[in-house]
């Protein structure tokens, strides 16, 4: 592969002059990575998003079970060998080799199985495929008034504080057993280009302080919803005039949608087809996908009620294309600084304590592509005294097909070519199962080295006590309290919409993504075509998937940060103080970079991210007690 020329992709015309020195390296390594993952695959249109396929394989294994009426069991474990077409189990264990003398791949399976991949050349590592209205006054959220975790087995929860009226018909979901993968797929892509200029933009940061440009998708791809959002501007009177009367009309469409959508949900938690289809209807005249912030939030939820209401789901059976969701997190990125921040905490935290470290091996659950480490590892390489050995075990959740490591080792793959460039010892392990089945014995710890743990806002998708009652989060916990590392760094979303009652969840749902969407408007143009595909993918699934899934199916299972840290601190840790040097590049960037109106704050040494007095996401660090 070709070096990446510093001049094929200028990032002076993506990056704001007011941008710190810190942002300014971390938006390049990232965007360098994406460049050069997008010069060697030309398949990512045609493959879905990764954290969408791997959780709607958890979904539809469940509603396998009950279509055929057998219990959703344990995974079995056989050890056989493992070939090109066949895996064992939904357990795949895999490593990357690398150092800066010999670029040399490898192929090694878990110690029961065995499979060397031949490399051709100790240039390149490759793996090809087998086959071709929101409100605008947002509350402020009180950590005191966070509920308490229902006890194990009960199932039960203190009313909401200071809750108005009365709550009925509240539906509980069952609890179902949760096991591994018995049915397999063929998974097929088939070769399409992607032009590399759709993702030069990726994961840039802007001046926060202005909405961004529109962005064009693809040119054959959503005409439709640019003809609709065009007639829908026209219809609104988007020119400008007649402001007053626009802002008496929001005003009035907050006060209509909000009792409807909550009115609706009352109907559809009782059964009430014929109240719900009516308030639906009335709905329907108001919401739009390319309104103001209220008229989009009222539309998923409207599709969510509905989607409910029919006992089906059908958002969830069309998967986002890896390209699309890569070209709408961009929008993400450029208009909220929570996944940036977090990385550069986390990473420059790691950084600073292993800065003696000869070996260093980060255990990271829920790698995804691997976005988060380009930038550390670029820092690692500028060490005094030269880089230590870097060693990283994705851990990831099976993916259909034949191969369920598949798409992380492809994380490990790019990785492995970003450590070559700058020099650094490589080794990368692959653990693509369920995280609560994951055996200390299988992460081949070493005592010589600096292990640090690392969880990014992924642990919210891992069943709770509600669902099982020997519950997954704690098992993962204890297991990472057995791994003793030297810095456990968690991040997570701060939500109370995990409450097993439909109502309550719906209510706390709905204040939530009200501050999503009230945080998108203020920061990007509604013409915006990235904001429409994120709002679609990522918020309308979201919220899909909270307000029509119970039982296993419901995968959106956030906690707030104090939640969490009973968790925690009853799982063995320790939670450690915020380095306040950190802190403080965190704070100066947001508010430099992004919309008056995003926080950082500190409370009980969580750093703690949010919209308008609401807190949205947190990070902490954690050792064994």
């Amino acid at each position: 592969m070709s070096e990446l020329h510093t001049n094929s992709y200028p990032t002076s015309d993506f990056i704001s002059e007011t941008d710190s020195p810190e942002s300014r390296d971390l938006s390049n390594a990232i965007l360098k990575y994406i460049s050069e993952m997008l010069m060697e695959e030309d398949d990512l249109k045609d493959k879905p998003c990764m954290l969408q396929h791997c959780l709607a394989l958890q979904a539809a294994e469940k509603s396998f079970y009950d279509v055929i009426g057998k219990k959703y069991g344990p995974p079995s474990f056989d050890h056989s060998p493992l070939d090109l077409n066949q895996t064992s189990g939904n357990t795949t264990t895999s490593s990357w080799v690398s150092d800066q003398r010999e670029f040399e791949s490898s192929l090694i399976e878990s110690p029961e199985d065995s499979l060397l991949v031949p490399d051709s050349s100790a240039k390149t590592l490759s793996i090809e495929p087998m086959t071709k209205g929101s409100r605008k006054e947002v509350e402020v959220i009180d950590p005191e008034s966070n509920p308490p975790l229902p006890i194990r087995g009960t199932g039960k929860y203190n009313s909401l504080n200071g809750s108005k009226g009365k709550k009925k018909n509240h539906q509980r979901e069952e609890g179902d057993d949760l096991g591994g993968r018995s049915n397999k797929q063929l998974a097929a892509y088939d070769d399409h280009f992607v032009p590399p200029e759709m993702y030069d933009n990726v994961l840039l940061s802007h001046s926060g302080n202005h909405k961004s440009e529109p962005l064009a998708l693809h040119d054959n791809e959503k005409v439709g919803e640019k003809e609709k959002l065009q007639s829908y501007k026209h219809k609104k009177g988007s020119d400008g005039k007649n402001s007053r009367r626009k802002k008496r009309d929001k005003s009035k469409e907050v006060i209509v949608l909000w009792p409807l959508l909550n009115q609706c949900a009352e109907a559809v938690a009782s059964y009430d087809q014929k109240t719900a289809n009516h308030l639906l209807k009335q709905i329907r005249q108001t919401s739009s996908p390319y309104g103001d912030e209220t008229q989009r939030l009222a539309h998923y939820f409207a599709n969510a009620l509905e989607a409910r209401l029919t006992g089906g789901t059908p958002l969830h059976i069309t998967l986002g294309s890896a390209s699309d969701l890569l070209t709408a997190y961009q929008v993400y990125l450029t208009a909220c600084p929570f996944k940036k921040m977090a990385d550069f905490f986390a990473n420059r935290t790691i950084s600073k304590l292993a800065e003696k470290a000869s070996r260093l091996h980060i255990i990271d659950f829920g790698i995804l592509y691997g976005y988060q480490w380009p930038c550390l590892i670029q820092d690692l390489s500028e060490r005094t005294g030269g880089p230590p050995m870097l060693r990283v075990t994705g851990i990831e959740l099976p993916q259909p097909g034949f191969r369920p490591s598949g798409r992380v080792e492809e994380t490990g793959r790019r990785l492995a070519n970003y450590c070559k460039r700058f020099n650094i010892p490589f080794e990368f392990n692959v653990m693509a199962q369920k995280w609560e089945t994951i055996q200390y014995e299988d992460l081949k710890m070493d005592r010589d080295e600096f292990i640090a743990v690392n969880c990014s806002f992924r642990m919210k998708h891992i069943p709770d006590e509600t669902v099982l009652e020997d519950c997954p989060r704690d098992t993962v916990l204890k297991l990472i309290r057995r791994i003793n590392p030297d810095i456990f760094i968690h991040g997570v979303v701060n939500g109370k919409y995990n409450s097993p009652f439909f109502l309550r969840r719906f209510w706390e749902a709905l204040h939530h993504f009200s501050a999503s969407f009230d945080m998108f408007e203020a920061t990007l143009h509604r013409e915006d075509q990235h904001r429409l595909l994120f709002e679609e993918e990522v918020f309308g699934k979201h919220i899909m998937n909270v307000i029509a899934c119970e039982g296993l199916q419901r995968f959106e299972r956030p906690e707030t940060y104090k939640q969490w840290q009973f968790r925690n601190t009853r799982a063995g840790f320790r939670q450690l103080p915020l380095d306040q040097e950190i802190l403080k590049e965190v704070k100066n960037m947001v508010r430099l970079e992004y919309h008056k109106d995003f926080i950082v704050d500190e409370d009980g040494m969580w750093l703690l991210q949010g919209w308008k007095g609401r807190i949205m996401e947190a990070i902490s660090c954690w050792k064994p007690a």
